[in-house]
């Protein structure tokens, strides 16, 4: 740990030196405190100002810096620099979180956990804001806030209830396949260490030649996988609400560095049009005998941040911090999130987050002509914010990150076309169906006790509905699960 003892006198913020620290100015010893008293004053406004608004969503995390080293050539797949070579170490800043809770939730509960990765490239950072699981709720950004609001707190009754839950899950029949992961034997982490972590959507990479693929990515926990029954969260979160943050961080200070072996699954882009599934559909995932896993690297974290809200809550993640050979896809979630995450953090942080130390990039120096604005600490000294310009400014490169991506057709609002064997169902029924006899009765036993509480039988039968089409034996013991513990 770095030893940031500070001594001499204490100062204001201004630096003057302090001369009491423990009483207020006042008309005499027993009068009224007077409003000249500035200490008193900074330290009353400074205090009242001292928490930022919360994220959204992924309010309740935790994080860690690292490396990543890559294992494998993949320079024919990306000319990204930070995946040129084997043995080529970027440092890392990861940030764990839960979705639907607030900044003051528990850590053991049943909820997506975000995963979260900064690279620090000598071409700029590169985010990739993932989760644990592969698949999402919704294929399009224009259903978010809605299905976020059901996830959120009731505006009459303040809590989160299941009639909200329920009902959208049940209109919204592509959240099958991810509601089956969530309420599986993965649904509740044992801790930030002991699951995997997916990038989830689908990426471009392209070479130095300009060639196309489109990728997604996976982070196995070399510690293994570890979950929590329904009834050991429920203690847990009562007893320890801090359980995944304080697991973390520990094991991190004892010298046990928590460790993820990433892969990729590679799809040439000309193999996209005839898949069998919407390659760019969140909702669904490449089957590994399709495209199998190819090991790229290995990710270590190793240092724990010093503070937690200069570092962690103040750290920004947006999925359109791309590096030369890394890019979007047509993925419609995708799409929504390049604009979503970098305007909260604008909101939330500021419009100079991005000057932070845990946010800004390490092998090189940001080169904009942005300027001005709260936090702005004054980095570009006279150089001139505009370009083109005559003395010498930063300049174009001239070529893309990424390579385009053809487009043809009326400008409308619809869904993607369909591939062969897409639908919202056949892949949630092919989880069900992985599953053992007794991961299956729980996931029905977790399921069944959440649909029990809704007040409509309108909203249970529908929301049932979906998962009968999944697989018929699912869906058959789930409604007689939920009659039973509504007789």
């Amino acid at each position: 740990m770095t030893d940031q003892t500070v001594t001499g006198p204490l100062t204001t913020e201004a630096g003057a030196p302090v001369a009491d620290n423990q009483n207020s100015q006042s008309a005499g010893a027993g009068g009224p405190v007077l409003v000249q008293d500035q200490l008193l004053l900074e330290k009353l406004a400074h205090f009242n100002r001292e928490r930022i608004p919360e994220r959204i969503v992924h309010a309740r995390g935790a994080g860690a810096y690292g490396t990543f080293t890559v294992t494998a050539d993949v320079s024919r797949y990306t000319r990204a620099a930070f995946l040129s070579e084997v043995g080529k170490q970027t440092e890392v800043f990861t940030r764990f979180s839960t979705v639907a809770g607030n900044l003051g939730a528990a850590d053991a509960v049943r909820d997506p956990r975000g995963f979260a990765v900064k690279f620090y490239t000598e071409e700029g950072n590169y985010d990739l804001v993932g989760n644990n699981t592969p698949v999402f709720f919704i294929k399009d950004a224009i259903k978010f806030p809605d299905f976020i609001h059901t996830q959120k707190r009731d505006p009459y009754t303040g809590s989160q209830e299941a009639d909200n839950v329920w009902d959208f899950w049940g209109l919204s029949p592509e959240s099958t396949h991810q509601v089956t992961w969530l309420f599986g034997d993965r649904g509740i982490p044992a801790s930030y260490r002991h699951m995997h972590g997916f990038g989830s959507h689908t990426f471009q990479w392209s070479n130095e030649a300009g060639e196309v693929f489109w990728v997604k990515y996976h982070f196995k926990t070399d510690q293994g996988i570890k979950s929590l029954l329904q009834d050991e969260a429920d203690v847990l979160a009562g007893k320890d609400p801090d359980s995944h943050q304080r697991d973390l961080r520990e094991s991190i200070e004892r010298g046990d560095f928590p460790s993820w072996t990433v892969y990729v699954q590679v799809m040439p882009a000309d193999e996209a049009p005839t898949y069998r599934f919407n390659p760019f559909d969140l909702t669904k995932v490449w089957p590994h005998a399709d495209y199998p896993l190819m090991e790229i690297g290995k990710m270590e974290l190793n240092r724990n941040p010093e503070n937690i809200f200069a570092e962690v809550e103040q750290s920004i993640f947006s999925p359109h911090h791309f590096v030369p050979g890394i890019g979007p896809s047509p993925d419609k979630m995708l799409q929504g999130r390049l604009f979503a995450y970098g305007d909260a953090h604008r909101y939330r942080v500021g419009i100079n987050a991005d000057h932070l130390p845990v946010n800004r990039p390490h092998a090189t120096e940001a080169r904009s002509h942005g300027r001005d604005g709260a936090l702005y600490d004054g980095r570009h000294g006279r150089t001139k914010n505009y370009e083109p310009n005559s003395f010498g400014g930063p300049v174009q490169t001239d070529r893309p990150l990424w390579e385009p991506v053809d487009t043809t057709g009326a400008t409308v609002e619809a869904t993607a076309p369909a591939h062969a064997e897409d639908n919202d169902f056949v892949q949630a029924g092919n989880l069900y169906r992985l599953m053992s006899a007794d991961e299956q009765q729980r996931l029905i036993d977790n399921l069944a006790g959440f649909i029990s509480q809704v007040s409509r039988d309108d909203i249970a039968e529908r929301a049932i509905a979906n998962f009968r089409k999944a697989d018929e034996d699912y869906g058959k013991r789930l409604e007689a699960a939920v009659q039973a513990l509504r007789a």
